[in-house]
Formats: structure tokens, sequence, C-alpha cells
């Protein structure tokens, strides 16, 4: 990726994180970046093609912090290894995070099926675990990670580590 492309990259993420992605321009992530519109359109054929190579990025990123949990087979470590998850997002990614979250509520761009290996191997491990009903347990555990990660990037959850301790006391980790 050439020194420009990425401006547009970075401009592009902030603007669509932070205003919404419908509600940001070519013209207004070209001014950003400090480059032309046609620049934009050139690299990435349209806002959507810019869209896309953001989410390319993400679903990496993504592939990155889950692909050590679908591999565990301790149960309990594998609830351990996902309660962190949330936790071990750095700042300078919040954006990044932040348009994620937003672009769940846009049916185009919501896709559970991303998640669906996860959710396996947490119903994998509640399973063995010996829960009742682990395919709930698993689901209420991935809207656990997802809240926390949401009010993690909003800064509302104060003593992460007190809150960690928390989860993993929960789960007797």
């Amino acid at each position: 990726m050439t020194e420009k492309q990425e401006k547009i990259v970075k401009a592009a993420l902030t603007l669509f994180a932070n205003e919404g992605y419908n509600a940001t321009s070519t013209s207004k992530v070209a001014k950003k970046a400090g480059v032309s519109e046609g620049l934009i359109f050139r690299h990435y054929s349209s806002k959507e093609g810019l869209l896309e190579a953001i989410m390319q990025t993400a679903e990496a990123r993504i592939e990155q912090l889950f692909t050590p949990i679908l591999w565990e087979k301790d149960p309990k470590v594998l609830l351990r290894k996902a309660i962190n998850v949330p936790f071990e997002v750095e700042k300078a990614e919040f954006d990044f995070w932040k348009l994620l979250f937003k672009l769940k509520w846009e049916k185009a761009y919501d896709n559970p099926e991303k998640m669906k290996p996860v959710l396996e191997a947490l119903t994998r491990a509640f399973t063995q675990l010996g829960y009742a009903t682990p395919a709930y347990e698993a689901t209420l555990f991935e809207f656990y990670l997802d809240g926390i990660a949401a009010a993690l990037i909003k800064e509302q959850v104060i003593d992460q580590v007190a809150f960690r301790a928390f989860m993993y006391k929960k789960y007797q980790l």
C-alpha cells in the first residue's frame, strides 16, 4: 500500500467510524487525507471499494485475535482467551472496532456467519464443562464479549483488571 493509499484508508476509517459510512462522502475523505477525490476512485473505484479495503484489513485482524481460541482444546483456557480478546484491543484500533459495531446495524454489511466458528468453539467448551445448555451459554457468552468490547471502546469500563477478574471468577477460571 502506498503512503497516499494509507492516508486515504486512515482518513476513511476515522470518518466512517465517527460520522458513519452513509454520512461520509468521498470528497470529505479526500479532504481529510489531503488527496484529490479522483485518487480515491483510481485506487478503490468507489466508496464501497474503499470500505471493502478497510473490511479486508478488519477480517485479517479479527482472524488474528480469534484463531488462538479456535485451536484451543482446554475449555477453561479457551474461555479465558475469549474473555481476554476485548481487553487486548489497543486504543489505536478503536476507530476500526467502532466502525465494525456501526456496520452491524446495516444489513448489507452485517455477516453473523463470520463469528460462527467462535460460537462453535465456545459451545464445544461449555459442552466439555458440563453446562446443561451449552449452545445458549455460548450465545450468552458471545453477547457478554460484544457488550464488553463496546463498553471498552466507549471507555465505559473503568477498572479493566477488576472486570476481567470478575469474568474469570464468574466462569470459575
